[in-house]
């Protein structure tokens, strides 16, 4: 008797193995494979808030956007997950710009634009900087191998300091920083 519990009891968790495995087997042959999507999240919230502006009826939340495209009479097409929604190409390009400009700075944007004006700083001083701490935004100033000092920027703006422990001279600018260093505009020879 314990012997036919036992031997059910084994029939009945392979067939809820087997389930398991046809059902994990019918879940992927229907996943087609994941494609980069080409909208980010800046996109999306930036395309919801174009439609929520225009006589779109429903109240469109950035992950309702799916797609866009433009087609061959200039009218740009946003696929949401509950409709369609048309607009003209240039009327759509200047409410993208509009709607941009009016957007809070992202971190990535910001790196760009300070890493961007320190360049510029450096090339005009002849200095060169180490690899950038992205999160604080700070690096190491070289003029060839030797140690300038520290710049960075803050919420406060930039700032410089010659040595590792000194204290910050907040300035307006990357020039501004460097020159708190003790640096003086590269001449050519």
């Amino acid at each position: 008797m314990a012997y036919i519990t036992q031997t059910q009891q084994a029939l009945d968790q392979q067939a809820i193995a087997q389930q398991e495995l046809d059902s994990l087997l019918e879940a992927q042959a229907q996943t087609v494979a994941p494609s980069k999507d080409p909208l980010t999240d800046r996109d999306r919230t930036i395309i919801a808030t174009i439609v929520n502006q225009s006589d779109y009826p429903h109240d469109c939340q950035p992950q309702n956007v799916v797609t866009i495209w433009i087609n061959e009479d200039n009218i740009v097409w946003v696929k949401m997950t509950h409709g369609f929604a048309r607009f003209n190409k240039e009327p759509f390009k200047a409410a993208v710009a509009q709607v941009k400009a009016s957007l809070p700075e992202t971190p990535r944007e910001r790196n760009e634009r300070l890493s961007a004006e320190l360049e510029t700083a450096c090339s005009k001083f002849g200095l060169w900087h180490g690899q950038v701490d992205w999160l604080s935004f700070s690096t190491k100033v070289f003029r060839g191998k030797d140690l300038v000092g520290f710049v960075g920027c803050t919420d406060e703006g930039w700032y410089g300091r010659r040595y590792q422990y000194s204290p910050n001279q907040q300035a307006d600018s990357a020039e501004a920083a460097l020159t708190s260093l003790r640096v003086r505009v590269a001449v050519a020879a």
